[in-house]
């Protein structure tokens, strides 16, 4: 007799535990927007756009407005995932142009505070939103990789919506510069624990 049968999965990360604290939440806004018939991706990229509008108030130095835009668009971008579960469609395509486009997002996030640092000519906060946008992208290259040779590399300190929990508040409240060094640090701290993670399953092997 299955032991788990019935039991909900633990949270690996602080993102696997906000969707689950909120999925009654999110299923119900998604139901919602199906009913309008929009299409999952559709949401998707829309989410894209905002953000890009966002950056592009971040680059001109409205950083409390671009981190207000920024905040909305990740509301947005946590519905596609349940309106595709609640259509009964595929998921599989759904959940990787979600994820390639949470990676632009981040981008245009990074390069449009980098256009404003460059701007100001703050050589020390440029390069820690560089640091930044890297440990970023590794957190999620690093995942990926590993999962395609059957390794398991969730979790850290810093993963995606805890960069968003950092980052957009020192945006919103005028003090950009700590969420920036904040992220820069532990997003590659995060990426770190990532590869040793991989490496004590490769051994264990």
């Amino acid at each position: 007799m299955p032991v788990n049968e019935g039991v909900r999965p633990r949270p690996q990360t602080f993102t696997d535990f906000m969707r689950m604290k909120f999925k009654g939440i999110l299923d119900a806004i998604g139901a919602w927007v199906n009913r309008s018939g929009l299409e999952p991706n559709t949401i998707t990229l829309l989410g894209l756009v905002g953000s890009f509008i966002g950056a592009f108030f971040l680059a001109w130095g409205k950083l409390p407005l671009g981190g207000v835009i920024i905040l909305l668009m990740g509301l947005v971008d946590s519905v596609d995932g349940s309106m595709a579960r609640l259509r009964g469609e595929p998921m599989k395509f759904g959940a990787f142009v979600d994820s390639v486009t949470d990676r632009y997002v981040e981008l245009l996030i990074y390069g449009g505070l980098l256009i404003h640092f460059l701007r100001q000519g703050d050589v020390w906060t440029s390069v820690a939103v560089f640091l930044a946008a890297g440990g970023s992208v590794l957190v999620s290259y690093v995942k990926a990789r590993a999962e395609s040779l059957g390794f398991e590399a969730k979790g850290g300190i810093l993963t995606r919506m805890e960069r968003y929990m950092v980052l957009v508040p020192s945006l919103v409240f005028g003090f950009p510069k700590v969420g920036i060094a904040a992220v820069a640090l532990l997003a590659n701290v995060t990426a770190l624990q990532r590869i040793i993670h991989v490496r004590k399953q490769a051994k264990g092997k």
